[in-house]
């Protein structure tokens, strides 16, 4: 495994919440966000870099969301769709004029250092607060679904609607045209940052993240419109973002930090061969204290390249594991 860091905060009071891309030719792309003295803070600001040498040394940031006024941009998402196409999705949220809303940018050409960015663009969600942070999944049928939070009413003068969220899908059937919200699943203490898997047997599987000591799921038999009650998985999770994404090898990879009541390691696994909705192994890619808000992205060769960050409010490090399927594996046995 190789590890190095993308960023450090430098003059910023605070910095975190990574997402990671390839383009086909090997440029990387991390995003993250700053801005103000903490999150959330209405000067939260979306910021862009790249790399073109494999991770080893990266671009200075530049804004990409920095929305005027009272409104914070937030928890920004890199994700390739079908076409090539790189989406940068974040979230706005202004809490004098009650707008909690999804947002993207588009480039066709990440392959380059100079990609060109669409202008700023609100997704319509259909719902009056809704954020989002993990990658849009593509299912067997070609439509698009991208794990949302929502709510039937804005918090009012909170940042979030606390124990009304709702966790759901919204699924797109014109390449991210137009999206529909569906599904009203509750979880417990707070939950939101659900993500959406296909499994092998055409059900989708929505891992929710909550405050109480373990990761959530719920099911769809239906391509995504209804969905089971929310009941707890035995994944130990601290209430802290966790990653997983079907491997080029049909195996689930899941990043998660392992502990209950803090954000301490994180640790890379693979789901067991006879269940897809369990996990063995361990390739830690960092055993520090705090860590948290792991995300990756597969390239052709079988590389995973894994961000994270650590101590946002001191170091403020953007971190960077590149590591194998096999290594994993090697944990394991």
């Amino acid at each position: 495994m190789r590890r190095s860091v993308i960023s450090t905060k430098g003059a910023r009071q605070w910095q975190g919440i990574p997402s990671i891309e390839r383009a086909a030719n090997g440029r990387l792309w991390c995003t993250f966000y700053t801005g103000g003295p903490r999150e959330p803070d209405p000067d939260n600001r979306v910021v862009l870099t790249t790399s073109d040498d494999d991770g080893v040394t990266w671009s200075d940031p530049v804004v990409m969301a920095d929305p005027a006024g009272s409104t914070r941009a937030y928890d920004p998402c890199l994700w390739h769709d079908p076409a090539g196409r790189l989406w940068l999705i974040y979230n706005h949220a202004d809490l004098v004029h009650g707008d909690f809303s999804v947002w993207a940018r588009v480039t066709e050409s990440s392959d380059r250092a100079d990609a060109a960015w669409s202008d700023p663009r609100r997704l319509n969600l259909h719902a009056t607060f809704v954020v989002r942070l993990n990658k849009p999944t593509v299912l067997g049928s070609g439509v698009w679904a991208m794990p949302v939070t929502w709510a039937r009413e804005a918090p009012g003068s909170t940042w979030f609607p606390g124990a009304t969220q709702l966790q759901g899908v919204a699924l797109s059937a014109d390449s991210g045209t137009s999206w529909r919200l569906h599904g009203a699943v509750e979880a417990p203490h707070w939950a939101l940052e659900n993500t959406v898997l296909e499994l092998r047997d055409n059900r989708l599987w929505m891992m929710i993240r909550t405050g109480g000591g373990a990761i959530w799921q719920s099911f769809s038999e239906d391509g995504g419109v209804i969905w089971s009650a929310g009941t707890p998985t035995e994944i130990v999770n601290p209430g802290s973002r966790f990653h997983v994404r079907r491997l080029r090898s049909g195996r689930l990879l899941l990043i998660n930090s392992p502990e209950a009541d803090r954000r301490r390691g994180i640790v890379a696994s693979l789901n067991r061969p006879d269940d897809e909705t369990s996990f063995e192994g361990g390739l830690v890619l960092d055993n520090r204290e705090p860590v948290s808000y792991p995300d990756a992205v597969e390239a052709p060769d079988g590389s995973i390249y894994a961000v994270h960050d650590w101590d946002r409010g001191g170091a403020g490090e953007i971190v960077l594991s590149v590591f194998r399927e096999s290594e994993i594996a090697l944990e394991a046995r």
